[in-house]
Formats: C-alpha cells, structure tokens, sequence
C-alpha cells in the first residue's frame, strides 16, 4: 500500500512544477512583448502625453521659450467656429465613409467572389485605387476636376449639361462633396479586400444545406451571409470610423482645407496651426481634442456594438 504522505508529497511537487512552467511561460511572453511596447511606449504613449503638455504651453515649436497658460488654448478652442466647422466635416466624413464605402466593398467582394469569368481581372482592377500613392490619387482628381480641361466639365458638355459646369475645387458648396467622392474612390478596395476575406469564411455546406431548403439568392444573402459577415462589417466600420477622424492627406493635397475652410478637417486645422502659424501650443490642444473626440465615439460604438453582440 502506498504511504498518502508520499501522495501527498507527490502532488505538491507536481503543483510546484506547474506553477513554475506558468510563471516561465508568463515571463517569455513578457520579454517577447518588451521590445514592443517600448517602441510603442516612447511613440505612442510619450507623444500622446506631450501633446496634453505642449497644449498647455505658450510655444511657437520652434524657440526654446515656452510659457505655462493653463487651460487657455482650450477655452479659445472652444470658442473657435472655425474647429466646430471642420468636427463637423469629420463628422460627416465619418456617415459617409461608413455609409456609401462599407455598402461598396461587400457588393464588389460579394461581385469577385462570385466565381464568374473574368472577375480575377475585375479584382485587379478594382484594387488599384489602394495602389496609388495618395498624392498621386489627390494630383489625378484634382486634374479631372479642373475648371479649364478637367474630364468632369468636358463630359457635362459632351451631355449638353454644360449649365452645371464649375470650378469643383474652388466652389465653396461643391468642393466637399468632390472631395468626398475621391475619397470614397479610394478607400472602397479596401473594404472590398476585407469583405472578401470574410465572404471566404463562410462554409459553402451552409449555403448547399440552405439550397436544399429553397433559399437561394437575396433570402441566402439576407439570412446566412449578413448575419456571418456581421464582425467584418463592424471592425471595418471601426475602422473607417478611426481613419475619417483623423484624415488628412489628400485633403492637404487637393485643397489644403479651402476655399474659405470648406473642405477643413481638424487635422488640417492642427497642422496649419502647428506647422504653418507656428502656434504649437494651440495646435497642440488641437491635437488633444481630435484624441478625445476619437476615444469618445470610438468607445460609443465599441459598446454599443458589444451590447448588441451580447443581446444577440
């Protein structure tokens, strides 16, 4: 018979020996990770913390003058008619983002992933707004839309509709709306190229079964793939809800925020403030407040998506 003080004995060094694994495991992982979250430490976390700093500062960025002014840059902040105008494009930018690009790319993904012939090379074409550089794309429009030879004016004469001719970029009414459509032009492939990711994961058994009991066409793509696409579209609505809040380059590139802030982003606004004006110290609180705009409503929707996925 054995002695249960060995038992015993026997399970506790078994126990030790786990718990050391455990902890070996944990510290590997941490060294692993070290490496990275330094870099991301100094910047990401550095810079974010300096922004708040600097935002509180008297600085031009440039002399090594710098006064503390309290909570003075966010008072004038919010008293500037000029950020609420360009939070309000950004805004905007945001609905339509999600609104007009996400619809897009799951109808090409849902179009290439159809197996007819010839969608490699539609796939291809497709995907080449995500293959120009974004100042190459901002050039390309900004010549379709010129006034004197742009593409858009000769195709309105050549449909007799010449009474809609304009400056696109100019007007002050059209030149968000152009902007936007660029935009859109450019980002759709790559909502296509997520969709289509998620279309391949869906079980072709689901849709043989779903056949099998007459559901084909609109009723299977209402009731097998939307439901299974759902975490797709949310992290890519996610993500076009981060990237239209700080967007910035081709607007930079086609108008540079004109005419008259028209088309201003905040991240225009920032940099114009920052960069241009030498205001460091306002772009700075600029700077802030883009963080917590993006962290307030990036958080709404991640909860209230997380409400639905739990109600679901």
């Amino acid at each position: 018979m054995v002695n249960p003080q060995f038992i015993d004995r026997a399970v506790e060094e078994n126990k030790k020996i786990r718990n050391q694994s455990k902890l070996q495991y944990r510290l590997m992982v941490v060294l692993f990770l070290l490496p990275a979250l330094i870099v991301y430490g100094i910047f990401n976390i550095y810079g974010i913390l300096m922004t708040f700093f600097y935002s509180l500062q008297k600085w031009s960025g440039i002399s090594a003058k710098m006064s503390f002014i309290g909570l003075e840059n966010y008072v004038k902040l919010l008293q500037d008619p000029v950020l609420w105008h360009s939070l309000s494009n950004n805004l905007i930018l945001v609905v339509v983002s999600i609104a007009i690009q996400l619809p897009m790319g799951l109808i090409l993904a849902l179009i290439i992933n159809s197996g007819l012939k010839g969608m490699k090379f539609f796939r291809t074409v497709y995907f080449i707004p995500m293959l120009v550089s974004t100042v190459a794309i901002g050039i390309l429009w900004s010549l379709i839309y010129n006034p004197s030879f742009g593409m858009l004016n000769a195709i309105l004469d050549l449909m007799k509709m010449g009474q809609f001719k304009t400056g696109w970029l100019g007007n002050e009414t059209t030149a968000f709306a152009a902007v936007l459509i660029t935009i859109c032009w450019q980002f759709t492939p790559f909502y296509m190229i997520l969709m289509r990711a998620g279309l391949v994961g869906i079980p072709n058994e689901i849709y043989e079964s779903a056949s099998i009991d007459g559901a084909n066409g609109w009723k299977a793509f209402w009731n097998i793939t939307l439901p299974l696409m759902a975490p797709v579209i949310k992290t890519s609505a996610v993500l076009s809800l981060v990237g239209s809040l700080k967007y910035f380059d081709l607007i930079y590139v086609m108008t540079d925020g004109g005419p008259n802030h028209a088309t201003e982003l905040m991240s225009t606004y920032m940099y114009k403030n920052s960069f241009v004006e030498f205001n460091m110290g306002y772009g700075s609180s600029i700077a802030a407040f883009i963080f917590m705009v993006a962290i307030f409503i990036t958080a709404t929707m991640l909860c209230f998506t997380r409400k639905t996925r739990v109600g679901e």
